[in-house]
């Protein structure tokens, strides 16, 4: 018997690699991932829908910008309050209190007579979102095979960049409608997919992870039948998960009690007061690529491309709105394309990859935004220089830093830690996204729109630096032994390029 079986932890991969992708799971986590699609829908329409609404309400730029980021404040709080939520109700329910929520949003964001309660639209959408971004990459992670895990939790991922597509060709459209009711809506739509969703979920199994979590065992092990491709899979699955659960491998009650808390309670302790150093080192890499997913501008070009465009030279509206949908395009093929090869080519190369590709991009954006301002006419090679330049920062940042920062964030934590863990992730995203749409205005007229953007080309120098060298591979690794991915021994192994195994007890 070798050391990988007396543990238990090494059977998983070696199963999972001789079965294809299974059609439950998958179908699954499309439906889990969905609800991104309205969170990528309201953040795609909301770039166009602001040109009207500051028509419309007669608002200010200050204004604008409050409107357009108070939604990831929230979400940050969302996020906080949907890791604790899920362990305690489970994964399923948290994602139908995130449909209801979107709804009353919508709702309220449609109806908008007035800035106030527009902004409380925003508001509660937003607390809809950090359910959203939270629990769509958990449940994908949890419910999905170690050979196909990138694949499916980049699903959520792919959804958010449909949903902006679609959030802008919805610009487009309802464009043609009167003033008033042009960008209600735009806003008012997302409440009829929030709906429909809330029911829909409730047809998907819990995550078999955290059935065990709870000791019920027997439902656990039915959810693992119908994911895995063959009964020993499952099997294999199936013990790993108890034995990271605290449960005897050989157990065979349907439902045990277990002597830990179980929903959540204390974890906070384990994450901050008291972590271990290699649940230390998986927090700071949590946080660390979702600061950095939005510390290199994504989302000033996503929300205000018009804007951009505009700046370059773009000055009809009907252009602009296009010009946009080709931003939206780009982003949802180069994210479809990434998912194919999350799990062959691995999270670091594509990481690796993706922060020289946003390097380069963004230099060259910077320095043609700067030649147009400081140009007497209208210059058409820096004109299509800084649409190209916007494009190849959208397809380099889709390939690599959007799906994998959700990805790896969702996989890294040990099972007990991982939704608070996630929460406290997506937390720091939405702050960062927050400060990003709330200030990038202010910031191109204190440095010009070409040094903000050198700016971000700067952050992404440093974003390639923290992925080298503290994001170690995980591809194809059962989650159960990730954590070991993130110790002294295994780091110096993987600097020196040996390839570690699956299990190192």
């Amino acid at each position: 018997m070798t050391s990988m079986e007396k543990f238990g932890g090494g059977g998983g991969g070696e199963a999972e690699k001789l079965s294809g992708l299974n059609r439950y799971a998958g179908a699954c986590c499309i439906v889990a991932s969905m609800i991104s699609i309205i969170f990528g829908y309201d953040t795609g329409v909301m770039s166009g829908a602001m040109i009207f609404i500051k028509e419309d309400l007669k608002i200010n730029d200050t204004q604008v910008e409050i409107l357009a980021g108070i939604l990831n404040f929230c979400a940050l709080f969302g996020s906080l309050i949907a890791g604790r939520t899920s362990d305690y109700i489970g994964r399923r329910y948290t994602i139908v209190l995130a449909s209801v929520i979107f709804l009353l949003g919508s709702v309220l964001m449609g109806y908008g007579p007035t800035y106030a309660i527009l902004m409380t639209g925003r508001c509660t959408a937003g607390v809809g979102v950090g359910f959203a971004l939270m629990i769509a990459p958990v449940y994908s992670a949890e419910i999905s095979s170690a050979t196909h895990r990138g694949f499916l939790s980049s699903l959520p991922e792919i959804c958010i960049s449909i949903g902006i597509l679609l959030g802008y060709v919805s610009n487009y459209f309802f464009a043609k409608l009167t003033l008033k009711l042009g960008w209600r809506m735009m806003l008012g739509v997302a409440a009829i997919p929030s709906l429909a969703l809330a029911f829909g979920i409730l047809k998907m199994p819990e995550s078999p992870r955290w059935l065990v979590l709870q000791g019920r065992l027997a439902e656990a092990k039915r959810v693992l039948l119908q994911v895995c491709n063959s009964e020993q899979e499952a099997e294999t699955r199936f013990h790993d998960i108890k034995i990271a659960a605290g449960i005897d491998a050989n157990c065979k009650e349907d439902v045990v009690k277990l002597p830990k808390k179980t929903r959540g309670e204390d974890v906070w302790k384990e994450l901050l007061l008291r972590p271990s150093p290699s649940v230390r080192w998986i927090l700071l890499a949590a946080v660390g690529i979702h600061f950095f997913e939005h510390a290199t501008g994504i989302e000033a070009v996503i929300l205000y491309s018009p804007r951009i465009f505009k700046k370059a030279g773009v000055t009809n509206k009907k252009k602009l709105l296009l010009a946009t949908v080709g931003v939206g395009l780009t982003k949802a093929t180069f994210i479809i394309t990434a998912t194919f090869l999350l799990d062959r080519v691995g999270r670091r190369r594509l990481l690796q990859v993706s922060s020289v590709g946003i390097i380069v991009a963004l230099t060259g954006l910077g320095f043609c935004l700067t030649v147009v301002e400081h140009a007497k006419e209208q210059l058409l090679w820096a004109l299509v220089s800084s649409i190209v330049a916007t494009y190849t920062y959208v397809a380099f940042f889709s390939i690599g830093i959007a799906p994998v920062t959700w990805v790896y964030s969702s996989e890294i934590f040990p099972l007990k830690l991982r939704a608070q863990g996630m929460g406290i992730g997506v937390a720091v995203n939405r702050l960062m996204n927050a400060i990003i749409s709330m200030t990038f205005l202010s910031m191109s007229e204190a440095m010009t729109i070409g040094g903000t953007f050198f700016m971000f080309a700067g952050m992404a120098v440093l974003a390639l630096g923290f992925f080298y060298f503290l994001l170690p591979e995980t591809k194809g690794k059962p989650l159960e032994e990730i954590e070991m991915l993130f110790t002294r021994k295994n780091s110096k192994a993987r600097n020196r390029g040996i390839e570690i195994q699956p299990n190192s007890v």
